[in-house]
């Protein structure tokens, strides 16, 4: 979504159901990692909000980027 920014801002959410705080955080930052890797190539002025599934717990390093990227790249947001 637009937010009238110059910049954009990045919201992620990990459920209790991943697991313990110490999961939750990993997955976090693996996801915020990945965001950050991408951000040069995308759009400015957007806010992002990542709602992490099940799955994210066993998922690879290399998996976060392709699925965040084939994400933002569905919803137009490269430049």
């Amino acid at each position: 979504m637009q937010n009238g920014l110059k910049n954009g801002r990045l919201g992620i959410t990990v459920s209790k159901k991943i697991g313990k705080a110490v999961i939750r955080n990993k997955v976090r930052r693996r996801i915020y990692e990945a965001f950050r890797l991408l951000e040069p190539d995308l759009k400015t002025g957007f806010d992002f909000v990542i709602v992490a599934r099940s799955t994210a717990v066993d998922a690879d390093f290399d998996r976060y980027r392709r699925t965040l990227g084939g994400m933002l790249k569905k919803a137009g947001l490269f430049v």
